[in-house]
C-alpha cells in the first residue's frame, strides 16, 4: 500500500498542518504496517506554475518533473495533504501541484455523458489550518475547491481533519490542534 504526504505551509515549524500531517501519516502507518511513504514538500521544493511551455512540454526535465507528480498520485491508495487556509483558498504551491495531476486522459476525461473521474479508489485526508473560523461560511473557498477537484478526477473518499481559530489566541491554537488530532482517531482504515 502507498500513501503520498503533501505538505504546503509556509510557515515550517510553526505549520498546523504539517503538525497534521505528520500525525496522519503515523496513524496511517500504525494501521497500514507495509505501508510505502513517498514525501513532498511542496514549500521547500516548489513545482513550477503551468504555463503555455508546461502545456507545450518544451523543456524536458519539467515534463519529466510533471510525469512523475502525476504517477505519484496515480499509484498512491492514500494521499495527505496538508492544506492551510491562504488568503481563503489553498496556496498556490498547492494549486501548482494539483495542475501537474489534474491531467485530461490520465485523472479524467470528458465524455459524451459529460466529465468522468479516472484516479477513484483511493483515500484523500486533507489536514486544514485556518487562523479564522470558516467552516460551511461564504468565506471558504479552500473545502469547496478541494472537494470539487478531486471529486472531478474521481476521488470519492474524502475526509477534512480542521484547526480553525488557530490565530484567534494561543489558548485557540492549542484547543484546535488537540481537537483535531483526537479526530484523526476517527478516521478509517483505507481498504
Amino acid at each position: 500500500m502507498k500513501l503520498l504526504h503533501i505538505d504546503s505551509s509556509a510557515l515550517g515549524g510553526n505549520s498546523v498542518t504539517r503538525e497534521l500531517t505528520a500525525a496522519i501519516v503515523g496513524q496511517q502507518r500504525a494501521l497500514h504496517p507495509d505501508l510505502q511513504v513517498e514525501y513532498l514538500d511542496l514549500d521547500a521544493a516548489p513545482i513550477p506554475h503551468l504555463t503555455a511551455q508546461s502545456l507545450a512540454k518544451a523543456d524536458p526535465a519539467e515534463a519529466q518533473a510533471g510525469e512523475r507528480y502525476l504517477q505519484q498520485f496515480l499509484d498512491a491508495d492514500i494521499v495527505v495533504i496538508g492544506a492551510p487556509m491562504y488568503n481563503f483558498s489553498v496556496p498556490s504551491t498547492l494549486k501548482a501541484w494539483i495542475d501537474r495531476v489534474a491531467v485530461a486522459g490520465r485523472t479524467f476525461r470528458y465524455t459524451e455523458n459529460g466529465p468522468e473521474g479516472l484516479a477513484g479508489g483511493k483515500q484523500l485526508i486533507v489536514a486544514s489550518g485556518r487562523g479564522g473560523i470558516h467552516a460551511d461560511a461564504p468565506t471558504d473557498f479552500q473545502e469547496p475547491y478541494l472537494r470539487q477537484v478531486f471529486g472531478f478526477l474521481g476521488v470519492a473518499d474524502i475526509a477534512f481533519v480542521r484547526a480553525e481559530g488557530v490565530a484567534y489566541s494561543p489558548q485557540h491554537r492549542n484547543d484546535a490542534i488537540a481537537q483535531a488530532l483526537q479526530s484523526i482517531g476517527s478516521l478509517r482504515k483505507a481498504a
